[in-house]
């Protein structure tokens, strides 16, 4: 008797014990399914941190990823070096990123890596410049012709009679380089054939090589009454040489990018004027378009930011653009 008694109460026990856990399984898969959003591996390949530009847009990146709990975001520098820059993209694909953005150094040199990564079936953006053409890639850019003519336009009532100036470009292949100084050539050089190129080099958007060859131009030219530059690194190289120097007290000076140093040169009145090229919003836009196809909203995106001319009489508004976004402090 006492056996069967005992074998009853075991089988109401049991009997509550699955009741009390079937009751609990409706609130567990709830509470894992908000908690559980899937995070993708994404790489940011920079061109090169020494350039001030591309450090700029590579902290802007690392500060607009921190918007998005889906997304770990790791940052690699290619030092202005095709085959290293090559070989991370190559080491991204290795280890499975899930999107992969490409600032390339000369653009055609990354080409046949970033059709690697469309083929491994990883979401590919490249930026600052795009490389168009790449099926299934998609890209976040500004116009880079535009960007020269803004300021052309302007050097064409600027610049004096029978100027002697000098060109800074950046590498050949790049399309930001060869766009910008296509621009120049079409919006200033054909309108004012009374101009005179005496110095024309490939400055690799750096300022220390600006410097070398502004330096030899200083040397061998009794004047120079315009730097034209096709980014603010090289412009701030070359005034750099001549900033204690009378003679080129009036010097005109023009650069793209609207970096720091840039805007306060023209607040100073040293440099004429530059195209901002907003690293801030560039990295808002990339984000967002990397969010988009992580998730499936997007398939492929093409998008670019603006091309405002700064001068010394709008400066300050971008000053203070630079300064609430921290790129100031």
């Amino acid at each position: 008797m006492k056996k069967k008694l005992l074998s009853v109460v075991s089988v109401l026990l049991m009997v509550a014990l699955l009741a009390g856990c079937s009751s609990s399984k409706p609130t567990t898969p709830a509470q894992s399914d908000s908690s559980s959003e899937k995070t993708y591996k994404v790489a940011y390949i920079a061109r090169a941190q020494s350039d001030s530009f591309a450090a700029w847009l590579a902290n802007a990146v690392r500060d607009e990823a921190k918007k998005y709990p889906n997304i770990t975001l790791e940052v690699f520098d290619g030092q202005a070096n095709d085959d290293k820059e090559n070989s991370m993209i190559e080491n991204a694909i290795t280890n499975k990123f899930d999107l992969v953005i490409v600032q390339p150094n000369s653009g055609e040199s990354q080409r046949p890596y970033v059709e690697k990564v469309v083929k491994a079936g990883i979401f590919a953006i490249t930026t600052n410049a795009r490389i168009s053409g790449i099926e299934g890639a998609s890209s976040v850019d500004a116009q880079p012709y535009e960007q020269a003519a803004v300021n052309a336009r302007a050097a064409l009532t600027q610049i004096p009679q029978d100027a002697k100036v000098v060109v800074l470009k950046g590498p050949s292949g790049n399309f930001h380089a060869d766009e910008r100084r296509a621009s120049w050539q079409k919006e200033f050089f054909d309108k004012r054939p009374d101009v005179k190129i005496v110095g024309e080099q490939i400055a690799n958007w750096n300022k220390d090589e600006a410097m070398k060859y502004m330096e030899d131009w200083v040397q061998a030219n009794d004047k120079i009454d315009a730097v034209i530059a096709m980014n603010d690194n090289m412009a701030a190289g070359a005034l750099e040489v001549v900033k204690d120097n009378p003679k080129y007290a009036k010097m005109f000076a023009y650069g793209v990018d609207g970096t720091a140093e840039a805007l306060f040169l023209i607040k100073e009145g040293k440099m004429t004027s530059t195209c901002l090229q907003n690293a801030n919003e560039l990295a808002e836009k990339m984000l967002d378009a990397s969010n988009k196809l992580l998730t499936g909203a997007e398939k492929e995106i093409n998008t670019d930011i603006g091309n405002p001319l700064v001068t010394k009489e709008n400066v300050d508004q971008y000053i203070e653009i630079l300064k609430k976004s921290g790129t100031i402090k």
